[in-house]
């Protein structure tokens, strides 16, 4: 299997499907590669839902949609065990979550409890039922949304889950002339008719997957990726204007994230190999969830991505 012929026709197609957000299909595509979880955040409407809807279609995943809600209980994301009635038994009853692809809609609606099943889903791949763990499929992957505008109802995620998203994608509103495309495909009835069957099967994707994990990553690479993580711990060597900013670090399981990702996007530009752009281009969103600055930086009105953009204009490549 080579990009040109699969995953090159794959990400055109799902282009001319989800117009004006072609950032934010290369960020599925790279956390369904890399093997990370996806967090999007972003307005209502800005085709979030369609978007994971239509990559689960186009790689033929198991595709749910949970809802989630602040009555959720764990039970009805992980399942549950119930009474046989034939054999006198208790018998378990997988949940939503085993499937492949799990869209988790306005995932800080839910409860702490919620939150912690999902955590371990998402960090170990299992549930855990009445004493029991159930394996999930080893395609698992989660796409959570959530709204930055409305907080009344809502739950902030705990720290560890957050670190469990490979990527944070922050969404902005399409351009003038995307909107008039969206709406003329919309009045055209093209937005509402089913893709056609995809060609691309399991054993492609896993192909792929094994194939981002070989991609050669130079030294002097991971020495820059490496030094741009560690700048969050000690920010001032880098710039001093950044001196007390950092309230909470990066760890290192952001150095080995920002590392899957960037092999993820290498592989869908074609490369077999990694550039120091891959890493400017995804740092922000390995960085957006994971980096907690100070009261200092706030009141300075910096943002975790303009921290970022000067940290990358005081760390340079070292060859």
């Amino acid at each position: 299997m080579s990009y040109s012929t699969v995953w090159q026709p794959l990400q055109q197609r799902l282009s001319s499907v989800i117009v004006g957000q072609e950032r934010l299909l290369e960020r599925l595509l790279i956390g369904l590669l890399g093997r990370g979880h996806v967090l999007l955040e972003g307005a209502p409407g800005l085709a979030k839902t369609t978007a994971v809807k239509v990559l689960s279609q186009a790689v033929n995943l198991d595709f749910v949609r949970i809802q989630f809600t602040p009555d959720l209980m764990p039970s009805d994301i992980t399942g549950s065990e119930v009474l046989d009635k034939d054999t006198g038994m208790m018998r378990f009853v997988p949940g939503p979550l085993f499937h492949q692809l799990t869209l988790a809609d306005e995932i800080n609606r839910a409860p702490p409890k919620v939150q912690s099943a999902l955590l371990e889903a998402m960090a170990e791949g299992q549930v855990s039922v009445g004493g029991q763990t159930y394996a999930l499929d080893p395609l698992f992957f989660v796409v959570a949304t959530q709204n930055p505008l409305e907080h009344s109802g809502t739950y902030p995620l705990p720290e560890a889950q957050m670190d469990r998203f490979m990527l944070h994608v922050a969404l902005d509103f399409p351009s003038q002339e995307q909107e008039l495309v969206i709406l003329q495909r919309a009045r055209s009835g093209v937005l509402s008719q089913p893709l056609p069957p995809s060609t691309l099967s399991l054993a492609d994707l896993q192909q792929a997957r094994a194939g981002v994990e070989r991609l050669h990553m130079d030294v002097s690479i991971q020495r820059y990726l490496v030094a741009l993580i560690s700048a969050t711990r000690a920010p001032e060597q880098v710039h001093e204007s950044l001196r007390d900013t950092v309230l909470v670090p990066a760890s290192p399981r952001a150095t080995l994230a920002l590392a899957q990702a960037v092999c993820a996007r290498a592989f869908l530009h074609g490369r077999d190999y990694v550039t120091p752009d891959d890493v400017v281009n995804l740092l922000p969103d390995v960085l957006r969830h994971r980096l907690h600055l100070s009261a200092k930086a706030r009141a300075q009105q910096l943002s975790v991505d303009a921290w970022v953009n000067r940290v990358l204009d005081s760390v340079k490549l070292a060859h």
